[in-house]
């Protein structure tokens, strides 16, 4: 089968390659670029944010920047005029606060509100080139001429012509002027099998590439997207920021700091630093809806106004980096047309209220590899692909309505007090913690997505159906679970390979393997597992959230539960299997035993 097509090398690009390739699907990477970062694209102001499930799905890749502790911030600190409320967020059972990191409280301002979030991990924050250069090093074991050949990455190729047939895709690149060449296909000559000179690929006129599949991963003026003629409404500017980087000693280290309404600068409504790895931060200050422009005598000095407020007079510090980013609401009517999809900045645009858009291109990634995959080792059913752009295109549409509906509120005239009469009654807490949602990674604005309606789903629920603490379509819950061969993990470690069955069996923690392994259910679960319509894995844990002991947990490789049952039913273990795949054969399922 032809290999699968990537447009676009920035960090949804490579990661999907890297997820295809860990699968063991080749991969054609066609990169603008030259290959590497240029000089002018190494800027840290130009910056990634990843929730912990983002950064634990690069991390499983192999990215090895996403496991980097000093790239992360403890927890956020929200300061009003009068009144301070911290968010704090959980490494591990005891509270992180002000960096200390053990436990301890700081103290607080007269009349404050102390509010925590128990059980979240805190985000990773880095320069954007630093990530992809990450996820570029990750790709090397994989490439033409440094590892197995799975991934071939092709530089200096722009597209410009895509057609489709019943058997794959073709496209037509063009080589890129001013590039120094490709560094892995040296020109159309070594471009491989897949690769087809179209009579003068030396003055680089152009080839043709042949694949199974092709994804569109080549940002917001998305080439694939244009050529696919799918229409991409929204919003421009919905956000503008101007935007620094700098090192400084600033209060405290390690701490997201959200500010508003500062009083020493009455025109900006909200001030924002996020820490960087070195000691750096990016600050961000929200600008005024005109389009005034930002000049650098006016960008110093919200800098000084702003470290001068904070720190109680201006401390030293580095510039590192300026900018101005806007923010942009839009989303692709359509992610998928016939064997061609869309991904990450080409799908959709998100920012507003601390909404990372990234972080939604790195779930389009872990949603569409398993599927991708199963589908070229396999025949696949159109509904398994389908529902990639059902799950998705649903979860962040769903985002973005509610990021657009609380901007409208929060940047309306009155602001906050207005917000909070009119449509968020409750607490100053519950208000102040809404913002910091998105920064953080929680809730509606920055929490991994649910998939209840998914079409991989049963569509009732099966017989002997156990309710757990996750509902189905939901993300699991992180447990330790033991595998048959006696070793230890994480079950979110699991992830990213096989379906997922796990057993709840009290006991098996103090009891060893050989005890356990052949006895109670485990083999009646083997003889159902091993039947099952497509690969999985079985795992064992001595409790899960809300399950009695027994339950069988079905769980797909991005981590959503697709089932718990009460019990081994493998029947119903199966159709759930199948209906997993997207109900690829009708075959009859197995009789109980």
């Amino acid at each position: 089968m032809d290999p699968v097509i990537i447009v676009g090398a920035g960090p949804v690009g490579l990661a999907l390659a890297l997820a295809l390739a860990r699968r063991d699907v080749p991969v054609i990477l066609l990169d603008e670029g030259p290959g590497r970062p240029r000089i002018d694209e190494q800027r840290p102001a130009r910056t990634a944010v990843l929730r912990p499930d983002t950064a634990h799905m690069l991390s499983l890749l192999g990215c090895a920047v996403a496991t980097d502790d000093g790239a992360r911030w403890t927890g956020w600190r929200t300061v009003r005029r009068r009144q301070t409320v911290r968010q704090v967020a959980f490494d591990g059972p005891r509270a992180v606060r002000n960096g200390a990191g053990n436990g301890a409280t700081a103290p607080l301002a007269a009349g404050s509100t102390d509010v925590e979030t128990p059980g979240v991990a805190s985000p990773l924050h880095l320069p954007q080139h630093v990530l992809t250069r990450s996820l570029r090093a990750a790709l090397a074991p994989y490439g033409r001429q440094t590892g197995n050949g799975l991934v071939h990455i092709a530089t200096g190729h722009r597209l410009d012509t895509l057609e489709q047939d019943e058997g794959g895709v073709s496209v037509h690149t063009r080589l890129v002027p001013d590039t120094e060449g490709a560094d892995e296909t040296d020109g159309a000559d070594g471009a491989g099998p897949e690769a087809r000179d179209d009579g003068d690929g030396a003055q680089g006129k152009g080839v043709w590439w042949r694949g199974s599949y092709l994804i569109g991963c080549d940002g917001p003026r998305s080439t694939v997207r244009k050529l696919l003629r799918v229409r991409f409404p929204g919003r421009t500017a919905v956000e503008r920021h101007a935007v620094a980087a700098l090192r400084a000693d600033l209060p405290s280290p390690g701490e997201g700091l959200l500010h508003r309404s500062p009083p020493w600068r009455g025109a900006d409504a909200e001030v924002t630093a996020r820490p960087l790895p070195g000691g750096a931060w990016r600050i961000d200050w929200l600008l005024p809806p005109s389009h005034d422009l930002v000049t650098p005598e006016a960008l110093l000095s919200r800098v000084r106004d702003t470290l001068t407020g904070w720190c109680g007079s201006l401390p030293p510090y580095e510039l590192l980096d300026t900018g101005v980013h806007l923010a942009h609401h839009r989303l692709a009517r359509r992610w998928r047309v016939g064997r061609a999809f869309l991904a990450g900045d080409a799908a959709h645009l998100i920012g507003a209220l601390g909404t990372q858009g990234l972080d939604e291109g790195l779930r389009d990634v872990d949603n569409l590899a398993w599927k991708l995959a199963l589908a070229w080792h396999h025949t696949a059913a159109d509904g398994l692909l389908d529902s990639y752009q059902t799950e998705r295109r649903g979860a962040v549409g769903s985002r973005l309505r509610t990021a657009d509906q609380l901007v409208s509120q929060v940047r309306a005239a009155g602001g906050w007090p207005a917000m909070r009469r009119s449509v968020l009654p409750g607490t100053v807490r519950g208000h102040d913690a809404l913002l910091t949602d998105g920064h953080a990674g929680l809730g509606q604005l920055g929490a991994p997505p649910a998939y209840q309606l998914s079409p991989l789903l049963p569509d009732t629920p099966p017989d002997g159906t156990q309710p757990v603490g996750t509902a189905p379509g939901a993300p699991v819950i992180d447990v330790p679970v033991t595998a048959p061969d006696g070793s230890a993990t994480r079950l979110r470690d699991r992830l990213g390979g096989a379906l997922l069955v796990l057993l709840v069996a009290p006991g098996t923690g103090v009891w060893e393997r050989r005890h356990w392994v052949g006895a109670g259910l485990m083999p009646r679960l083997a003889t159902a597992v091993a039947a099952l319509p497509v690969r999985a894995e079985i795992l064992v844990t001595e409790s899960y959230p809300g399950a009695p002991a027994h339950t069988v947990l079905l769980i797909r490789p991005d981590g959503h539960l697709v089932a718990s049952l009460a019990g081994v039913r493998p029947a119903e273990l199966y159709a759930c299997a199948d209906a997993a795949r997207g109900g690829l054969r009708q075959a009859p399922a197995p009789s109980p035993t």
